[in-house]
């Protein structure tokens, strides 16, 4: 009798491995697996795939584990930091509630993948993240403004008109700008700082061709962090500004009707 695995075909393996990989967010893996595909390989990564169908079917996402939910929320793209943002941030949750899922979803995974590389290779100084059905970019505030302050500084200035050049190429993405700051201070006062910071790259970014109505500021204040705010290099990491990427309206609707949106891209 042959082998169910081994009779399975490659190409047809990849598909199917990239399609729930966009889905499950192991965008990196999926790249590592289609270059070395062996028949060990290939049988383990068939009964991953089974098993992601499975709990697909079954909804049972929702009752994984801690530890299985946080391994699937970001894939970093370029760089050797891992992953910051987990399930329970605010950009997790964005992109989560933004997310068509299925086939759709795959499809918009797909497109996502091409502009968080283009993404990566562009920015100096920035974390992108694949989440999802969407991007995280995430800038660290010492990098981008002066202690105290929301005015940009002139590095910031050039790496977000190279963004602004790529948005404009994917121009089928909203972008949700969200302020975050460490616990240090009065809460009010860090509030408004993550509003006004997050104020200043979307004016930026409008200056420099990006649609003011793809752009939508949220200041969080000290709500939201991602590390621990009892040590220094924590708190350096939550004073941030993160750019959160969705697929709009006409994107998901060409997704779910199989469309090729690669003619979307300028």
């Amino acid at each position: 009798m042959t082998s169910p695995y081994i009779s399975y075909g490659p190409s047809e393996l990849i598909r199917t491995i990239k399609a729930v990989c966009s889905q499950y967010f192991y965008t990196e893996l999926c790249y590592r697996e289609q270059k070395h595909l062996n028949k060990t390989t290939m049988r383990n990564l068939i009964l991953v795939v089974v098993f992601a169908l499975l709990s697909t079917s079954l909804n049972l996402s929702c009752n994984a584990s801690r530890k299985v939910q946080g391994a699937i929320i970001g894939a970093v793209v370029g760089g050797t930091t891992g992953a910051l943002i987990t399930k329970k941030n605010k950009a997790a949750g964005i992109i989560l509630g933004a997310g068509v899922g299925g086939a759709a979803g795959a499809i918009i995974g797909n497109y996502m993948d091409k502009q968080a590389r283009e993404i990566a290779d562009e920015l100096e100084n920035a974390h992108v993240e694949r989440v999802g059905e969407g991007i995280v970019i995430i800038f660290d505030s010492g990098l981008l403004f002066d202690f105290d302050s929301y005015d940009l500084r002139p590095a910031t200035k050039e790496n977000l008109a190279q963004l602004a050049n790529t948005l404009q190429k994917y121009e089928e993405t909203e972008l949700n700008i969200l302020g975050h700051t460490d616990n240090v201070g009065d809460q009010a006062y860090n509030q408004s700082l993550s509003v006004n910071r997050a104020d200043a790259v979307v004016d930026y970014l409008v200056s420099n061709g990006v649609p003011s109505q793809r752009l939508q500021v949220l200041g969080y204040g000290e709500t939201d962090p991602i590390a621990d705010n009892d040590t220094e290099e924590g708190r350096q990491l939550n004073r941030r500004v993160e750019i959160v990427i969705v697929a709009n309206d006409e994107l998901k609707e060409a997704a779910k009707e199989g469309q090729d949106i690669s003619s979307f891209l300028n």
